[in-house]
């Protein structure tokens, strides 16, 4: 009888939050106003051409493509939570891996789109694959964005379908048509030992075949700058570094999305400080390599210093993204190492304030990236306006790269409202099997 009533806790604690109420409408219905306002914004690009945004013949990639990296970079987490950790037999990542998933799929659905926005003609995007050329790492870029996407769709909602059928048997909420929804979604899935062998194997496969898609889409992203001549982008190392830098993205994501769930859906029995001590070991462990390839990125061509790299340090060490450079690699990289080696440090409400620096750090440290170098480039800039020289975004540009934030916000809130966010039943199998260990001791 004690097992029952604490599968019936275990069920209400994790299925609590699916609810229709007033917070969660003006929260959806805020956002999409403000989807909306953006919107307007890309109709006004659309009517009025690229030159309503601050890119030109020199600086053609602005914000746009550091925000698609930005996009590309973060979803990458869900490989290395679902797969690498859980493969590697780290369970303690498990009541994890779903929200990871959500982050996954959100910012990989979203980074299509994003790329898009940067484009002058968004009707000529079919001409991509009409006119494919297999030289081409556009074609790469696009293909393994696209695979990462499915694939990181079907390992959040395939594992998820003894949760669905636990759903389609107990749900009694409003409104009634979620019943009815959760019983198409769960696929017929009967929990036999069938049905678990089949699903067990279908997510071992899934986990196994989304780490090389992951590791391939952020480094064909890293091949569109490392393949040109550009000082900042000519290097080998892109590869490694941008899925260094990937990591640390996503696992600061991960980790304020934790502290959410935890006290907004009253979850801390199931995300516990341990959580959170171990994803900021996990942190500084993938910072510390991240730091290593931006010292790779900056110490190797410092040594040789040639000509058009030593413009391009200047600009970013002494010149005028120098502010923003040392912010990042400051506020968003050395400061958080050295204060999460402090377990104080690595409880949740410090842990999250760190992880948002970590975040935000992330985006410019993208935006770095991508824009510096094309203020430089071979040929003198000569007998043009002012504002080709140095990038400015306008207005406009900005309240465009807000769009995909807030689609991603809108398809997280949407997925986390409506869904558990941890395992139901990989919940209750985990209890049950403390439970008998304690019993035989």
């Amino acid at each position: 009888m004690s097992h029952l009533n604490n599968h019936d806790k275990i069920y209400t604690d994790l299925t609590r939050h699916i609810r229709l109420n007033p917070v969660f409408l003006a929260w959806m219905l805020g956002t999409t106003g403000l989807l909306g306002v953006c919107l307007y914004a890309y109709v006004l690009q659309l009517q009025e051409g690229m030159v309503v945004t601050g890119l030109g013949d020199y600086v053609s990639w602005g914000i746009y493509v550091a925000n698609f990296v930005f996009f590309v970079a973060t979803s990458l987490i869900g490989m290395l939570i679902s797969s690498v950790l859980i493969l590697s037999g780290q369970d303690w990542a498990k009541p994890l891996a779903r929200i990871a998933e959500i982050i996954a799929f959100s910012f990989a659905a979203v980074a299509g789109l994003v790329i898009v926005m940067d484009m002058g003609r968004p009707e000529r995007l079919l001409y991509v694959i009409i006119h494919a050329r297999i030289q081409s790492p556009i074609l790469w870029d696009v293909t393994v964005v696209t695979t990462y996407m499915v694939i990181s769709l079907l390992l959040y909602y395939i594992p998820m379908l003894p949760d669905l059928k636990l759903l389609r048997e107990r749900f009694d909420g409003k409104p009634k048509i979620f019943k009815k929804i959760y019983g198409i979604l769960s696929l017929g899935f009967s929990g036999s030992v069938k049905h678990n062998e089949i699903l067990k194997k279908t997510t071992k496969i899934l986990a196994i075949l989304i780490i090389p898609v992951a590791l391939a889409i952020h480094t064909v992203t890293s091949w569109l700058f490392a393949s040109t001549s550009r000082a900042g982008w000519d290097s080998t190392i892109f590869g490694p570094y941008f899925v260094s830098g990937a990591f640390v993205a996503g696992t600061a994501a991960v980790i304020m999305a934790m502290y959410f769930f935890r006290y907004n859906y009253k979850l801390h029995d199931y995300i516990k400080p341990e959580h959170f001590n171990k994803m900021g070991k996990l942190l500084v462990l993938v910072s510390l390599v991240y730091l290593y390839f931006n010292l790779n990125e900056f110490l190797v061509p410092a040594y040789k210093m040639k000509k058009a790299e030593a413009v391009h340090l200047d600009a970013l060490l002494a010149g005028h993204h120098a502010l923003m450079f040392w912010a990042v690699q400051l506020a968003g990289l050395i400061i958080p190492i050295l204060a999460l080696l402090f377990k104080q440090m690595r409880k949740p409400k410090p842990l999250l304030i760190i992880s948002f620096f970590v975040l935000i750090g992330s985006w410019f440290k993208r935006y770095l990236i991508v824009v510096p170098t094309q203020e430089h480039p071979f040929l003198p800039i000569q007998n043009v306006p002012a504002y080709f020289k140095i990038y400015i975004p306008t207005f406009t540009e900005i309240l465009i790269t807000l769009a995909p934030i807030i689609l991603v916000i809108l398809i997280f809130s949407t997925l986390a409202k409506f869904f558990p966010v941890i395992p139901i039943a990989e919940t209750i199998e985990a209890h049950e099997k403390e439970s008998h260990e304690k019993t035989i001791q």
